[in-house]
């Protein structure tokens, strides 16, 4: 569950500190999406190209579950503090198409 200030929900209707609905989430993003990509976009396939762009920089399995908010099963990668979000950051400048 995620536990974070009410005001600092990014999808307050869906999330809260009671309850929470990723489906409706999602719902939210891909209505918002249709307005905003070509049709056919939804949120599923803009994170299955994301993935696809990391791999082809050759950015780590662990670098791009982080940024795609992919879990892990290696333990390993939940010690410390994680990979700096500048660090983050230089690997989506790297994907990105000019």
């Amino acid at each position: 569950m995620i536990y974070r200030a009410a005001a600092s929900f990014d999808f307050p209707r869906q999330f809260n500190e009671q309850s929470h609905n990723p489906n409706s989430a999602t719902a939210a993003l891909n209505k918002w999406l249709r307005t905003h990509a070509p049709e056919g976009c939804v949120v599923h396939s803009f994170r299955h190209s994301m993935r696809d762009r990391l791999r082809a920089v050759e950015c780590s399995k662990e670098v791009i579950d982080r940024i795609g908010g992919w879990s892990s099963s290696d333990v390993g990668e939940s010690y410390g503090e994680g990979v700096p979000l500048l660090n983050l950051s230089d690997w989506l400048q790297k994907m990105m198409i000019d």
